[in-house]
């Protein structure tokens, strides 16, 4: 079964194996890495930026940045949502300006590197054993959800993550909408919102870059085109928190986008061929894990799409009060950030999850568990192009 299958829902590197029930299903997905070169340093936030952080419903006790509680953001509604996406406006890429150079030399930022060892908490599982990442086969046939985000930290500092191409409710069949981790869009509590976000499905599914070759024509290794982000939404917490280390942000590390074409008038979803679901509060007991990423630091190359079939996760909390992190055993490197997590929904994939997170020794990957929050954030951003 791909991932590509939307049949059941009204409403990326190469294809990967989900083992479920002793069956083998094919499965696709596309991780990423973090935003920008492992140096880039982000400004401070302005006065006018903290300023602005305070939106939706207030509570007694907040986040940083004069946000709401957890439980009051699990209560957004659309107005409250849309306030925030306002405050936090996308810069998109102008036509042209990505070409075959630039996305060849985007550097990947380091996944947020986490403690040597899980915090001394209950809600923790021991860390699970490595699983070595292995290639998908050219050409990604069942792959084309999944695929490389280009965007820029700073002027001339090309960075690059990996984003899935997810299921709309309110527009089914006809998605622009595409899923990666909070980190890929936005540097976090320092107030940077990366610019010129744009994705490439189905990254050298022929191969065209594999092997040190180095074409000069885009189309050669985006096969759909290029897909121009216009609108984003990261996790309030993320905003609020995040950072370059591990941390209770990181188990709210995604985002979600709103593509374009940069020529053509098709959605991406009927472009491709298809999307997937996201599956929120997804039950940890049922969950067999594949993840799908470019892995870009040594010993990979960031051209090739790998996966690590991490089977049941384990979990891993640096705050009790937030869900665990989902965690599998995996060696990807960064690179990897932002790439989906699959498993399966009564028989299907489903999106799960995003990688955010890593130790120094690469041996495995956390990304957050999806509940009612980054629910929410799916709804309005469906809604808010109905």
């Amino acid at each position: 079964m791909s991932p590509t299958d939307t049949s059941h829902h009204p409403a990326g590197r190469r294809t990967a194996r989900l083992l479920a029930a002793g069956a083998v299903t094919a499965l696709t997905l596309a991780a990423v890495t973090a935003c920008g070169p492992d140096d880039t340093t982000n400004p401070p936030p302005s006065e006018a930026a903290a300023a602005s952080a305070t939106a939706g419903p207030t509570a007694a006790k907040g986040l940083p940045g004069g946000l709401p509680s957890l439980d009051a953001l699990k209560k957004w509604k659309y107005a409250d949502w849309d306030k925030w996406a306002k405050q936090h406006v996308l810069t998109p890429a102008a036509k042209g300006f990505w070409n075959a150079q630039k996305m060849l030399q985007a550097k990947p930022q380091q996944v947020p590197v986490a403690p040597p060892s899980p915090p001394a908490n209950d809600a923790n599982d021991p860390l699970p054993a490595a699983i070595q990442a292995s290639p998908v086969a050219h050409p990604y046939n069942q792959n084309k959800v999944d695929g490389k985000l280009f965007f820029d930290v700073g002027p001339n500092q090309h960075a690059v993550c990996s984003a899935t191409v997810i299921s709309d409710p309110q527009h089914p069949g006809k998605s622009n909408l595409i899923w990666t981790a909070g980190h890929c869009v936005s540097s976090g509590k320092s107030g940077q919102q990366y610019s010129n976000e744009v994705f490439i499905p189905d990254f050298n599914s022929s191969g065209a870059v594999s092997n040190g070759q180095k074409p000069t024509d885009v189309s050669q290794f985006a096969p759909y085109g290029q897909w121009i982000a216009t609108q984003a939404v990261a996790s309030p917490q993320w905003v609020a928190e995040g950072s370059d280390q591990g941390s209770a942000a990181s188990q709210y590390d995604f985002a979600i986008l709103r593509v374009a074409p940069e020529n053509g008038t098709k959605s991406l979803e009927e472009t491709v061929g298809g999307s997937v679901p996201v599956w929120f509060n997804a039950p940890r007991d049922q969950l067999s894990i594949t993840a799908i990423g470019y892995p870009q630091a040594a010993p990979f190359n960031g051209v090739e799409m790998e996966q690590c079939n991490g089977g049941k996760p384990s979990r891993l909390s640096f705050d009790t009060t937030r869900p665990p992190m989902d965690v599998i055993g995996c060696t990807m490197t960064a690179g990897a950030s932002g790439g989906g997590w699959f498993s399966l929904e009564d028989g299907k994939p489903a999106l799960v999850s995003n990688t955010s997170i890593g130790p120094a020794d690469n041996s495995w990957l956390a990304g957050p568990y999806l509940d009612d929050v980054a629910q929410n954030a799916l709804d309005y951003m469906s809604k808010s192009s109905s």
